[in-house]
This record gives C-alpha cells, structure tokens and sequence, in this order.
C-alpha cells in the first residue's frame, strides 16, 4: 500500500476529499486527511491510475516515497540510497527534484539535491542527470521527485501525474485570463450542481466552466485523453490502465441537461467551439456570441461562470456597473435558479445585489478568489 497525497490548490480540499471517497480511495469518516495542500489517502497501484484517471480539481497525485529523520549529509544520503528507486527509474533516467528546507539543519537545497542525486545513483548504479522541472512546457515532463526537509524530518515524494491535471489535453486555444479546468471543476462542485438541470455560463471565455461541466455531465474521466509519470515506471501495468479505461467507457452517461454558454467576444467563442470538439463534447454545448443581458434560459437550473474580476483582464477599471447588470440580469430572466460565480473582490460580489455566500475561497495564480453561491430570488420588485 502506498501512502499518497492528492495536491489541491488551497481551498479545493474538501472537494477534492469527496471526490475521493465517491471513488472509493477514501473513507467518508477520514477527516483529519485534509491538510492544506492536499489530501492523504492510501491505496494501492490502481489507486494511483484511478486517482489520475478521475480526479478533476486536484493538481497532481504524489506518492510518499520515503520519510525518515535527516541532520546530516552523510545520513540523508545513505537513507535516500536505501529507498527503492528502481520502482519508478532506470539508470540514467532524468530526474527534476524540487527541495524545500525548512527549520532543518540541512537548509541549503541545492546540496541537498546534489546529496538526493548522488544517493539516486548509489542505488541505481548511474548518477542521474538533473534536469529543471517546467510544469507549463510542451510534452512529458521529466520524472519529479520532492524532497521536503522540515525541522530535520526528510519526506521524499514521486510525482506519479506529470503535467499538472488541469491540463486534460482539449484546451489548446484559450481567451484572455484562462480558467484552469481543476478550478473550473471547483466552482462546478461548489455550485452543487447536480449535472442533470440545465446549466449556463453567460461569460465563457475559452469554454472551461461549460466543457468541465459537459464532462462532469457525461461520466467522462478528465485523464482519459492524456499520459501520466507513472506510465514511465519500470513496472506500470499496462493491462490494469487499458481495464480502467474500458471501465469508464462503461460508465459514460448519453443523456445530457442543457447546457448554454455564451461570451460577447466572437474570438473567444470560436476558441470555446474548438476546445469543446477536442474534448468530445462538441454537441453538448451550445455557445453563442452574444452580451450577458441577451440570456433567457427557460426553466430552472444552475448559472455558474467567472465573470471578470479585475486581476488580469481589466486592472483598474472599474467592474461595479458590470456586476449590478449581471445581478438585474439574473433577478429578470432567471428567477429561481441557483448561482455560483467567482471573484477577487467582496465590493463586485456586492454590487450584484444578490443574497450569496461568499466565505468559500481558493488561491489561484497567488491571489484569493472568492466562490459566490446563492439562490436567485424569484421576485424582488426588481423588474
């Protein structure tokens, strides 16, 4: 059994944890397994698949490699050569190592690495070359290793997943301030959307919010278009991959909810068309170019999207009129739908002039934004 950790950015825990569970990796009476990082949970090889597989707003799935009390140079290296590396490298392989040190004695992280690198070769025959670890680069990235020293306890961790998570393999065109499609899954989760109504995102950009749910809709797993780390181990089982995924082709779900997403820029519509396609999901999303104020979806459902909040797209300028079309809109033409939007500041969330929770945040790009959930009111005399 392996010990591993799902990393999350800071606020998905508690999604990426029931995720978890709805898996079954994760028992629902775990609930000291959330930390802020990430999720522990244990299991075995296929954990490690199905977690990949399946996970939609973790980041990457680390395996526990190795933890063990480090003062010295002599002794990280000669307890780092004692790990079984051969599991996941073969001599020569090249390696990136990410170190952290922190209230250890050992607080110089380049000679740690160099101490980590040697102690690979020890064990493998072959010094490795050390290669910078580039998550945003084309291709496979190189095995990661993580090497965490705090207050002189070492903990050494493989990166089974590669490329981050959010990158699924469908999104090659994006729109101005992309929204990663592990944040995308977040506020879809958050919205409680239960993927049968019909759904709606008035600011779609490059199509994430609507694609992400298209997904979630039909049952698809987000890895199943992608490679992973762990398909470069010695040992990965190649059998055990091809029966997850025709194991998930069984689950795909057909009968999709309605599921409209619009954005007054044309660019970025043809942008969304195009992502939508390479994921599969080309007829199940209808995208129209169109402003936020032209929306009149019929019945009731769920409005979930990322309107602009200032960070990248429009800094300085002032959002508010924005935000109070958006919440006239919504008491007009969707009355009793639920919402969930996201954004940076409590002053735009306010000047929608809706009743919405706002204590739900997450980090995204070293910034803090806010998930804003609520029911729209039915009649307000706003109209």
């Amino acid at each position: 059994m392996y010990k591993l950790f799902a990393v999350t950015a800071p606020g998905l825990q508690a999604f990426t944890a029931a995720e978890l569970t709805e898996l079954g990796l994760l028992s629902p009476t775990v609930h000291a397994a959330r930390s802020p990082g990430g999720v522990a949970f244990t299991g075995g090889v296929e954990a490690v698949y199905r977690a990949n597989l399946w996970l939609r707003t973790a980041n990457r799935v680390l395996v526990r490699f190795g933890e063990f009390y480090a003062a010295a140079f002599s002794k990280l290296r000669k307890d780092t050569s004692r790990l079984p590396w051969e599991h996941y490298l073969v001599p020569g392989q090249s390696v990136a190592l990410r170190v952290t040190c922190r209230k250890s004695r050992l607080y110089h992280s380049t000679a740690v690495a160099e101490r980590v690198a040697a102690a690979i070769g020890d064990r493998l025959g072959e010094l490795p070359p050390q290669v910078k670890f580039d998550q945003d680069a084309a291709g496979d990235p190189p095995q990661l290793v993580i090497v965490r020293l705090h207050h002189d306890r070492c903990t050494i961790s493989i990166d089974s997943s590669g490329a981050l998570l959010h990158r699924r393999g469908y999104r090659l065109g994006t729109a101005k301030a992309p929204l990663r499609e592990t944040l995308a899954a977040g506020v879809l989760l958050a919205s409680g959307w239960d993927c049968a109504s019909p759904l709606v995102d008035p600011f779609c950009g490059s199509g994430t919010i609507p694609i992400e749910a298209a997904l979630m809709a039909s049952s698809i797993p987000p890895g199943g278009k992608r490679s992973f780390a762990f398909m470069n181990w010695p040992g990965f089982d190649t059998a055990l991959w091809e029966s997850l995924l025709h194991e998930a082709e069984g689950q795909r779900t057909a009968d999709l909810p309605r599921i409209y997403a619009s954005d007054r820029d044309a660019g970025a519509i043809d942008i969304a068309r195009a992502n939508a396609a390479r994921a599969g999901m080309g007829d199940a999303v209808e995208f129209v170019c169109q402003s936020v104020s032209a929306i009149s979806p019929a019945g009731t459902g769920w409005v979930v999207t990322n309107p602009p909040y200032g960070m990248r797209v429009s800094v300085n300028k002032d959002l508010r009129n924005l935000y109070a079309q958006f919440g006239n809109v919504l008491r007009r033409q969707c009355p009793g739908w639920q919402v969930a939007f996201m954004s940076s500041s409590f002053q735009l969330i306010g000047s929608t002039g809706l009743d919405v929770d706002s204590s739900l945040s997450f980090q995204s790009g070293g910034s803090t934004v806010k998930i804003a959930r609520g029911a729209v009111p039915v009649s307000d005399g706003d109209s």
